[in-house]
């Protein structure tokens, strides 16, 4: 998985007037969990442009100075529900030898036969949860579509790879093809012409 490395420092104080003074400052205040003790410290609000605002999924390097530096990914953010700044990240830090769990996006490939056809392809689950050593992290879960006809759905256990594991209920569909209004509306219509009588037969 993509790393993107932050530079922040550490807060020597953690006060609510300290933490209001570094949001004033254009200063992020985060909190690392996952270590022995949380680590607290803060970063310029520019240096989570790459993070946040994507629909991509990344591991972080947390540099803090001074030789101090933690491998996290991102666990849980605050915004301001008018103005949507960043008000608080929180990371989890990982170690090479313990698994992790994150959401990964789903990336779609191939071409379906039942869109081909005319059907609509649906996207039931645009990330999905796995578990996997950080080293096995993947940037997505590949999501081939091409066996699907109309109709069908691609369920979870038809996705994925051995590196890690998918933390959904194997009923869970990622994708489908549903039948169009319009290869609905043809398909009525081929059926009550076959029923109608051919014309100039005899009753």
């Amino acid at each position: 998985m993509k790393s993107i490395t932050i530079k922040g420092s550490e807060r020597e104080s953690v006060g609510k007037v300290s933490t209001k003074a570094l949001r004033n400052a254009g200063q992020v205040p985060c909190v690392l969990y996952g270590g022995n003790q949380a680590v607290h410290f803060s970063a310029d609000v520019t240096a989570f442009k790459n993070l946040v605002y994507t629909p991509n999924a990344h591991t972080v390097v947390i540099e803090l100075g001074k030789g101090k530096s933690f491998n996290a990914i991102l666990q849980d953010i605050q915004v301001h529900p008018v103005t949507d700044k960043i008000l608080h990240i929180d990371f989890f830090q990982l170690f090479d030898d313990k698994e992790i769990t994150m959401e990964v996006p789903v990336k779609i490939v191939g071409t379906s036969k039942g869109v081909l056809a005319g059907g609509v392809l649906r996207l039931n689950q645009r990330k999905l949860k796995v578990k996997a050593l950080p080293a096995n992290l993947p940037d997505f879960v590949e999501a081939d579509i091409t066996p699907l006809e109309m109709g069908n759905k691609l369920y979870v256990t038809k996705v994925g790879k051995p590196e890690y594991k998918i933390m959904h209920p194997d009923n869970t569909v990622v994708a489908q093809v549903r039948i169009s209004r319009a290869a609905m509306k043809a398909a009525q219509e081929a059926a009550k012409a076959a029923k109608a009588p051919a014309k100039g037969k005899k009753k």
